[in-house]
């Protein structure tokens, strides 16, 4: 938001400079993020000044130019070539002195340099307007007024002013301060509890009368509760022209571009005021001004001549005919003032914020009006800026106030109530401040205090601090006054030591982070609104599951998502697309549902693997990851954890081509695979991609964090290999558990090393080749002890499994 000094000076007599001023306001909460120049004319005239001519001869070498003597007034007059054919003596002209910057219509900046043209001495330049920067003419130099002095400023003559813009970081919360009124009422304050006490200034409005009865234009509001407050008036015989110099530089210095006197008061009343108003050319209007919704599906065109389709909750002014205007938020292309307008009915209402903030969502529209409208305006100034702006109509466009105002207020907006006890002020803050200066500063901040007693105030806080309606918001308003840096910070130091359990949430997602982060992973973390339409990427994914957003900012951005799938695959497009395509990521994350029961929050760690497993170096070459690098993050996730006695199924979601699925009894801990080619190629994935997903709920319930320390064994432990011939249905996974049943005290470790497949074998046969670490931490196995449990391994295969030795 951009403040002007000089207008904020309107409202506040002070003589701060801008540097004081923007400290203050930065520590009252409006945060000034810079502060710029503004001048109404680029470079303020500087060096420009009124020179007399008095001589004007032919040059004696070019035929289209002059030699002028100039007296500057400084006692000596100097030469200057001048090309313009409308220079005389005796003229008083515009003349940039040496060394004065001037710029080009680009912008880019030259100066004026003492030199020579055709021989002859050139000591300045004798300026046209438009090398100014004060019009558009090239014709001839500017003539000045006789009356003059030479010597005179340049700037002065022209009054060209200079001013300071704050931008302001504007919190959405502070709706009140989106004017340079509302800015000026919290300077006001700030200024007070410094200890200077000024007055605030505002536009006064009891000039405002009614001219003439000539132009009434009834108004019927349908929908009190989406326009609780409407006012209108007419004004005709107006003159549509440009806005005066004064009314254009404020505009300009807050960076609007000026339209017409008439946009432009509307605009001036907006950024002064905060209220926002609307013009509507009265021969355009068919009977009376009627504020109500229209049909889903009516079209409208507005101002920007784009056809937009309405939808059955927008509010609209509209006459007998149609729709005119997206209330507070847009007006319509056939109602706006034209140069051919000289009549009026000039809007000004206080709209439902919620219902503007979704109609300005729906349109994708953001306005000066919608912005302020949908986060709260005074709903008590809503006849006074219309008054304030109809002065002003009538200062720059001439005509006549020819109706009563219309003020349709069923239901006023009433001040809010809250009761401040002293005892939470200090709790709060931290320190006691004195009950008197409470009070100055609630009083400063137009909070009417209607009762005081020891234990603290009965406050009325006025209704357009939205954001002040509870007590711990009072306490708020009273420290940004009060200064944030003026609470003394105690010397002593408070610590608390808590006993927190293991196995609380953040403690394992740090535990997993940091393995993870050791093995090359990159935690990421997606928005969980996602598009609608990636539910039917998947048959496990039902649509009337999603939960969807009433207001979406965009429909990339519409529902809450129902898989971590989908925005895992959009990071990785975007890298793989920016040349970075081996890739580790990991999120933790939720899933959200829409069930018969209720809405439903799921709680996943996803991972995602894709590229080659390592970067290319002259001592290795590349090699890409594959299943069982991936099955070896997943499996090392759940033995972090101390999970066991797993089982292993083929995994159930069909975003995998292949994938394989671990649980624990009849809880699912975590499914992973290789995703679907069809499902890569919706994101433009042309690389292989494994994906995981925990069911982290799950994986909290089955933690075993218990820590169990025993003696390093004293005694050797010996291998045994067996190559095993298996039918083609027969998995590792089955060999392993007939091995664990078999036996489960010496049995340390079973590997598999190697599979074979080959004609050779048999039609549906496969070799499986299998390590056995054998040990008896008690004493030293004999070969007899050794054979005899592999002959019950080697039994158990052949019983159970139909494996023969090859």
């Amino acid at each position: 938001m951009k403040i002007s000094y000089n207008w904020l000076k309107q409202f506040i007599k002070i003589d701060w400079n801008s540097e004081e001023t923007s400290a203050l306001l930065t520590d009252l909460g409006l945060e000034v993020e810079m502060v710029e120049k503004y001048q109404s004319v680029k470079g303020g005239l500087e060096g420009i000044v009124v020179g007399h001519v008095l001589t004007c001869e032919q040059h004696p070498d070019a035929d289209r130019l002059k030699v002028t003597t100039v007296d500057l007034g400084t006692g000596t007059p100097v030469q200057i070539v001048c090309g313009a054919a409308n220079v005389a003596a005796g003229q008083k002209v515009p003349v940039a002195t040496i060394g004065t910057v001037l710029y080009d219509k680009e912008g880019v900046a030259f100066t004026i340099k003492k030199g020579k043209i055709r021989g002859q001495e050139s000591h300045g330049m004798i300026c046209a307007e438009d090398e100014l920067g004060l019009g558009e003419s090239h014709d001839g130099i500017m003539v000045l007024d006789e009356a003059l002095v030479p010597g005179t400023s340049a700037a002065q003559v022209f009054k060209i002013e200079n001013d300071e813009v704050f931008e302001i970081g504007l919190t959405p919360n502070r709706a009140d301060a989106m004017s340079h009124l509302g800015t000026a009422r919290d300077l006001r304050a700030g200024m007070i509890q410094s200890g200077v006490n000024v007055e605030l200034i505002t536009p006064s409005v009891s000039n405002f009368r009614v001219d003439m009865r000539t132009l009434k234009i009834d108004v019927a509001v349908e929908d009190t509760t989406l326009a609780p407050r409407y006012c209108g008036v007419t004004i005709s015989g107006i003159t549509i022209k440009p806005s005066p110099n004064w009314l254009q530089n404020r505009l300009k210095a807050i960076g609007l571009n000026p339209k017409n006197n008439i946009v432009d008061v509307t605009n001036y009343v907006l950024h002064e005021l905060g209220q926002p108003l609307h013009a509507f050319d009265t021969a355009k209007i068919s009977g009376k001004i009627i504020v109500k919704t229209v049909a889903a599906g009516t079209k409208f065109t507005t101002l920007d001549d784009v056809e937009r389709t309405l939808h059955e909750e927008d509010l609209m002014i509209c006459d007998e005919k149609g729709p005119l205007c997206i209330a507070g938020v847009f007006g319509g292309k056939n109602s706006g003032v034209s140069e051919n307008t000289n009549s009026i009915f000039l809007e000004s209402a206080y709209f439902n914020p919620v219902s503007v903030r979704k109609t300005a969502k729906r349109h994708q529209l953001n306005t000066d009006a919608s912005f302020r409208f949908e986060r709260g305006i005074d709903p008590s100034i809503t006849a006074y800026a219309l008054k304030r702006a109809a002065l002003l109509i009538q200062e720059v466009a001439g005509g006549e106030i020819t109706s009563e105002i219309v003020d349709i207020y069923n239901k006023k907006i009433e001040d809010f109530s809250v009761f401040l006890n002293f005892a939470n002020v200090a709790k709060i803050i931290g320190q006691e401040i004195p009950k008197d200066t409470i009070k100055q500063i609630l009083v400063s901040l137009d909070i009417k205090v209607n009762s005081v007693s020891e234990a603290g105030l009965g406050l009325t806080i006025p209704s357009y601090r939205v954001d002040v309606q509870r007590e711990i918001d009072v306490i708020e308003e009273i420290l940004r006054v009060y200064g944030y840096n003026n609470i003394s910070f105690s010397k002593k130091l408070n610590a608390t030591v808590t006993n927190s359990p293991r196995n609380e949430d953040y403690k394992l997602q740090n535990i997993i982070a940091t393995q993870l982060n050791s093995q090359g992973f990159n935690e990421m973390m997606a928005n969980s609104l996602t598009t609608a339409s990636y539910v039917q990427l998947s048959s496990m994914l039902k649509e009337e599951h999603n939960v969807t957003m009433l207001n979406p900012l965009s429909n990339d951005l519409a529902t809450l998502r129902q898989s971590l799938l989908f925005s895992g695959l959009e990071a990785l497009s975007y890298n793989i697309n920016r040349k970075n395509a081996d890739l580790k990521f990991f999120e933790f994350g939720k899933s959200y549902h829409k069930l018969l029961s209720g809405f439903e929050e799921r709680k996943h760690l996803t991972l995602f693997l894709t590229g080659n497993r390592n970067s290319e170096t002259w001592t290795t070459t590349q090699r890409p990851s594959d299943f069982f690098l991936f099955k070896g993050y997943v499996d090392a996730v759940l033995a972090r954890f101390g999970i066991q006695k797993t089982q292993n199924s083929p995994a159930t979601s069909d975003v995998f081509s292949e994938g394989v699925a671990i649980g624990m009894g009849h809880n699912a801990l975590v499914e992973f695979g290789v995703v679907k080619k069809s499902i890569l190629k919706h994101f433009g994935i042309k690389q292989e991609v494994f994906y995981a997903d925990f069911n982290w709920d799950a994986i909290i319930k089955s933690i075993s964090l218990k820590i169990k320390f025993t003696d390093i064994p004293k005694y050797p432990e010996v291998r045994r290999d067996l190559a095993l011939l298996v039918d083609q249905s027969v998995s590792y996974d089955a060999i392993y558990a007939v091995a664990r049943q078999t036996e489960k005290s010496l049995l340390k470790e079973i590997n598999l090393f190697d599979v074979y497949e080959g004609n050779n074998l048999g039609e549906g046969k496969k070799s499986y080749a299998i390590s056995f670490i054998i040990q008896d931490v008690t004493k030293t196995l004999t070969d007899a002890q050794i054979d005899k449990l592999m002959g019950k391994l080697q039994k158990n295969f052949e019983t159970e499994l139909g494996a023969s030795l090859r």
